[in-house]
């Protein structure tokens, strides 16, 4: 490309930025032109060479302080790495490479300037209207041709001044920037770089803070290309992979005002959670950053996540150790050059006056002042020039020096490449060089491959990027030094070794840096809007448990949460056992009426032809007393674990018992209301009064019941089911599941509901016959004991039925049915049977027949007793009495219970 420049432009260039040094004669003596700010070696392929030898100025200054390792290695770097190619008989034989290398200052404005100098060669300048002050023709210095550029290492100078070389195809190589949006092909297209970008770079940090357990951090990057940018690689990593939240992005301005510092430390204290700080930060700023957070008294709150800039490089740490202790910090895989250390050693002011920089650097390394001219008039030494580097100052080789000859390299093969292919068998340049092109030249840069400095591979990808390997390190004080340790490494993947790491309170454990701490197990965690970091532990309660990091969910209905509510569990079931105390009672109770049962029925069989028995209705009785039995057998199944056969049982049994008894007593009062209702009409006996007819009409009612139990075994046969709902305690710790017969309450109704109905109206006939004598019949302990029973029962019903939503429902409901049917059954038992067996066993001579009465004796006695009951209201206590007693038969001691006999008298 041809530009043309007014003279004014020209004139700046060429005084301006083509100065080179001269030669000086007194070896301790600094260069004499204080502004001389280039280095040039002569050779026949010039290469550009951009490195920080200074730091940014302050106060409208252009340029800092001296900048020994990052300014002065990197720069001595390539000058090494240029004459051992030059010494390589194989490495472009007969062609020498000079350079031209010049102070970017740490300001890409200033770089950009600086830069012009690499295309002046390739401008055309119009002198036709430009004159010396005699009038004469100037003459121009015919500017060096740049092939290509090393450097630059802040990746906003790079940006910068790949903007200028690409308009003039010049490829440039940098050595450490690293900056994502310098791999975009399409705008960077002459630009590659031997380091990785900080995409990798960002992925391992992200890495990192993830391994470490840090979920809530704050990233800190200084204005410009590569800060920016390494900032918003990490954060969209985090993003898009998810786990990591950013609390604050702070920015560090490009010319931060005085307390800037302060403030943006008290911001990140905004955010005490987030301790770790994930820094995109240059050299200074780190060092500003650090001495901010010591002067707040912050030291060893903060987790610093140091990026490449930080590295392992002693300047940003120096006096402010303690602030840094346990700081991570990442740097592309390297390796110490030995022979560079060897080189640099063995520099001094007599064997390296090609470096204009290096008697300031000398002056700084050792402390001391190099004549009137020296560049540090406080200092009270003098330099002698026998000072030696490492012997009488510390040294240690900066981390990028393999990347600067890797650079430098990098160009040399693709040279070499390039003269193989256009030069064959042409010792020198030949002329198909001699005018480089810098695209052609680009093609050979993009498919160089070799082994670098340190041995390790370097090549580069469409982009010109170099592949992603990086160290790890930690910065540690041990009580004998501080240092950076490597704790691991990065290719594609972490590799950390988490043995290896110390920490500012002397602990092994990892500090926190979280927005809210892990939930515990049974607990979900519910997300602040707009943070996911940030949350409040629920615990999942009642029946429902943490089925995610995020959710609960409801247990199905027959389990429940186990104790971590990690999971579900069976509900234990449960039934009634034998032992418990709701069945050892009814039980006790069932046992003794089953064996009172028994004795009745023994002694109304050995006494079975004996008045009493006869008197009782022996085929009645035993009908009752079965009746009575059974209610008393129902507790045993009713108790037992439920079973086909068990609800079998139950069905069958739960209300036969009753129905048995309730049938038999319902046709005893029915008959004695008819005889004494018929009696009172005529002296004609009523039809169905024999035991025979007793008999059917009882088993004809005891039938509807069982025929009532056939129906709902055809409906419903039975079986077992495990009820969760009956103890579903608010604590699933105290759920049970009941193992239970599928009975409902409505089944069990209609059970009991027929009994109940004879019961009832069996009492509405004792009530009728409650005024036939005494004398003639069972009335009236019938009567006592249907009164008794109806109020049993009705105790039942709100017991049975207001337990229904107690837990102890299965216990309670249980108990109180078996019991109510054998307070039912010993009622009758003990109100119908036990005087009988009482004058039976004690009392024999009672159970003797008296008088054997017709039909109509039975009748006329029941007329005589209404008159008297009539006659009672009527006349004094005993006059009654006197009647009765005159209108019995004579021949009947009026003393002694007479037992009439009617129930053999035929129809």
């Amino acid at each position: 490309m041809v530009i043309a420049f007014e003279w004014y432009g020209c004139l700046l260039l060429l005084t301006g930025m083509a100065g080179s040094i001269s030669q000086r004669t007194d070896p301790l003596m600094p260069p004499a032109p204080e502004y001389a700010h280039s280095i040039r070696l002569d050779g026949d392929i010039i290469l550009g060479g951009l490195f920080p030898v200074h730091a940014r100025g302050e106060r409208g200054a252009p340029c800092g302080e001296l900048k020994k390792e990052k300014g002065i290695h990197r720069l001595e770097a390539m000058l090494f790495a240029i004459d051992l190619i030059n010494k390589d008989p194989d490495l472009l034989p007969n062609v020498t490479l000079g350079a031209r290398i010049l102070d970017t200052c740490s300001r890409d404005t200033y770089a950009l300037e600086q830069s012009l100098t690499f295309v002046q060669a390739l401008i055309e300048r119009d002198s036709t209207d430009v004159r010396c002050a005699s009038g004469e023709q100037p003459i121009f210095a015919k500017p060096d041709k740049i092939v290509g550029v090393i450097g630059a290492a802040a990746s906003s100078v790079s940006i910068m001044v790949a903007n200028i070389l690409r308009l003039f195809k010049i490829p440039q190589i940098s050595y450490a920037s690293t900056a994502p949006e310098l791999s975009d092909n399409t705008r960077y297209d002459f630009f590659s770089r031997v380091v990785p970008p900080d995409s990798y770079q960002a992925q391992a940090m992200l890495d990192i803070v993830t391994a470490m357990g840090w979920n809530y951090v704050s990233t800190l990057a200084s204005e410009g290309n590569y800060g920016e940018s390494g900032v918003e690689a990490f954060v969209q990593i985090s993003r898009e992979t998810g786990g990591v939240c950013i609390a604050q992005s702070l920015k560090i301005p490009r010319e931060p005002r005085p307390g800037e510092f302060d403030k943006i430390i008290l911001r990140l204290l905004e955010t005490p959670n987030a301790r770790a700080v994930v820094m995109f930060a240059n050299e200074d700023d780190i060092r500003r950053v650090l001495d901010a957070a010591k002067r707040n008294n912050q030291t060893g709150h903060f987790l610093w996540v140091g990026s490449d800039s930080w590295g392992s490089k002693i300047s940003p740490v120096v006096q402010q150790e303690s602030v840094a202790e346990g700081a991570i910090t990442i740097l592309p895989k390297r390796a110490s050059i030995e022979a560079f250390d060897r080189y640099f050693k063995s520099r001094s002011l007599s064997n390296n006056r090609r470096n204009v920089w290096f008697a300031e650097f000398w002056e700084e390394n050792f402390g001391c002042k190099l004549g009137m001219h020296g560049k540090r008039p406080g200092s009270p030494k003098k330099c002698t020039g026998l000072e030696k580097v490492g012997r009488d100052s510390t040294y240690e080789q900066e981390g990028k020096v393999q990347f600067v000859m890797d650079a430098v390299y990098a160009m040399a093969y693709a040279l070499h490449r390039m003269h193989r292919d256009l030069c064959s068998g042409y010792p020198g340049l030949c002329p198909r060089m001699s005018n480089i092109d810098g695209k052609e030249l680009l093609g050979y840069i993009r498919n160089v491959s070799f082994n670098g400095s340190a041995k390790t591979l370097v090549v580069f990808n469409e982009n010109g990027d170099a592949p992603g390997r990086y160290d790890i390190y930690q910065y540690q004080i041990t009580n004998r030094s501080t240092e950076y340790r490597i704790i691991g490494h990065w290719t594609d993947q972490l590799h950390l070794n988490m043995k290896a790491m110390q920490w500012a309170s002397g602990d092994s454990s990892v500090p926190a840096s979280v927005c809210s701490l892990p939930c515990q197990t049974g607990e979900r965690k519910k997300v602040v809007k707009g943070v996911l970091c940030c949350w409040h532990c629920e615990r999942c309660e009642g029946y429902h448990y943490q089925a995610s990091e995020f959710t609960c969910q409801l247990c199905p209905y027959e389990q429940r949460p186990d104790q971590n509510r990690t999971g579900c569990q069976p509900i234990p079931i449960i039934k009634l056992e034998w032992h418990s105390p709701w069945a050892v009672a009814p039980i006790f109770i069932a046992i003794l009426g089953i064996l009172a049962t028994t004795f009745v029925v023994v002694t109304f069989v050995r006494h079975n032809d004996t008045p009493i028995v006869r008197a009782s209705g022996r085929e009645m009785s035993y009908v009752l007393l079965t009746g009575i039995f059974l209610c008393y057998v129902t507790t045993f199944p009713m108790i037992a674990a439920p079973g086909l056969a068990v609800c079998s049982f139950r069905r069958i049994f739960l209300g036969l018992g009753m129905c048995f008894s309730y049938a038999a007593l319902l046709t005893k009062t029915n008959r004695i209301h008819r005889i004494f209702e018929q009696g009172k009409r005529s002296v004609a006996a009523p039809r169905f009064i024999s035991p025979a007819s007793q008999l059917v009409i009882t088993f004809s009612l005891i039938s509807v019941q069982l025929m009532g139990v056939f129906v709902w075994f055809v409906a419903d046969p039975p079986h077992t089911i495990v009820d969760y709902g009956e103890q579903r305690t608010q604590d699933p710790e105290n759920a049970r599941g009941v193992l239970k017969c599928d009975i409902s309450d409505l089944s069990l109704i209609c059970s009991l509901g027929y009994s109940i109905l004879l019961m009832v109206t069996c009492t509405v006939y004792a009530i009728k016959t409650r005024g036939v004598p005494e004398t003639f019949n069972e009335a009236k302990p019938i009567g006592f004991t249907m009164y008794t029973t109806c109020i049993i029962w009705l105790a039942f019903i709100p017991i049975f039925f207001g337990t229904a939503q107690s837990a102890e429902r299965m216990y309670i409901q249980t108990a109180t049915l078996t019991v109510s049917l054998s307070l039912s059954a010993s009622v009758s038992l003990g109100m119908l049977y036990m005087p009988k067996v009482y004058i039976i066993i004690l009392h024999p001579e009672q159970n003797v027949p008296k008088c054997k009465r017709s039909f109509k004796a039975i009748v006329t006695a029941a007329t005589m007793t209404n008159k008297l009951s009539q006659l009672a209201s009527e006349r004094p206590n005993g006059e009654v009495k006197t009647e009765l007693c005159e209108s019995v038969d004579n021949s009947t001691p009026s003393t002694k219970t007479t037992y009439v006999s009617y129930t053999n008298h035929a129809i």
